[in-house]
């Protein structure tokens, strides 16, 4: 009825406006693969709704009101009843299933990129959370819970990958040990541990559906992974990548790979990915519009 779920109805309406517009677009995805057209188009415009809370005076996701009023107070540090266990950073990057959309509403790649630098570096004395959930701050990120995992690489939707590599690579050393208590957050249905587990191989789903790892940073010099029928995909990082932590380049079975991401397709047709490491970025890898990866309604 109104393209958002109105705040002053439900709470926590942001976070579910949010997280429904990515369910319609995975409903969407499934429609289009069994041929049913008219069911695809009409939830692939309701996967637009994540557009309909968006402030563009702000650029965070922020309440409505069945009117179409914004909700007052809102105070960016502060967790609240429009968001679920979370903060408005927590959510402000929340568009797994059209990244290129979401660059277009902060008004293109450089003021996305600066929004995500202050994701990971703003400290305030502001800050205020009345629930446990939140926990792993970095910045304004939260890795203790769940919703904004996927944001440390978002950077390679703008043509950044380094920086992802980076922020990868920071959060699997700082938010993680062998201890009882080694884990950040809550273990929700495994997402800390999986989030562990892909990074540490060298790649993530930001959006879990359309197929899609984006590169991070590599943990081993090797790890294999055996699919069906026999079938291996083994990856190699090369020059010792638990000191050198920037992908200076990529081959897929021996081939030169630009791309700063890999598809299901390709892991699952078995094969060896191999990263060559280094201390320092290499700012030229993965950074052209046809390298990058895309989502997109």
């Amino acid at each position: 009825e109104f393209g958002f779920v109105p705040s002053d109805v439900k709470k926590e309406a942001v976070s579910l406006t949010l997280e429904y517009a990515y369910d319609d677009w995975c409903i969407a995805r499934m429609a289009e693969e069994l041929g049913h057209e008219d069911i695809a188009k009409e939830y692939y415009h309701r996967a637009t709704n994540y557009v309909n809370v968006f402030d563009g005076s702000t650029s965070f996701f922020r309440g409505r009101n069945r009117d179409g009023s914004r909700t007052t107070p809102f105070d960016i540090f502060s967790t609240g009843r429009d968001y679920t266990e979370a903060t408005p950073w927590h959510y402000r990057f929340f568009a797994p299933h059209d990244v290129n959309g979401l660059i277009q509403l902060f008004g293109g790649r450089e003021q996305f990129i600066k929004a995500l630098d202050d994701l990971f570096s703003l400290e305030s004395d502001e800050l205020t959370l009345d629930v446990s959930d939140v926990s792993g701050l970095k910045g304004q990120y939260a890795h203790g819970n769940e919703p904004s995992h996927n944001f440390a690489y978002l950077y390679s939707y703008a043509g950044q990958p380094w920086k992802t590599q980076e922020l990868t690579r920071e959060l699997l050393d700082e938010m993680y040990d062998d201890t009882p208590d080694g884990i950040i957050g809550n273990e929700d249905c495994g997402q800390m541990s999986a989030w562990h587990i892909l990074s540490a191989l060298g790649f993530y789903q930001v959006n879990p559906s359309n197929g899609v790892f984006v590169f991070g940073s590599p943990l081993f010099d090797r790890a294999t992974l055996r699919l069906p029928g026999g079938r291996t995909f083994e990856i190699r990082a090369e020059n010792d990548p638990a000191k050198n932590i920037y992908i200076q380049s990529v081959k897929l079975n021996g081939q030169p790979y630009e791309n700063s991401y890999i598809t299901y397709d390709d892991i699952m047709a078995g094969g060896t990915l191999t990263f060559v490491m280094g201390p320092r970025p290499n700012e030229a890898f993965g950074a052209k519009p046809e390298n990058r990866p895309q989502t997109a309604i």
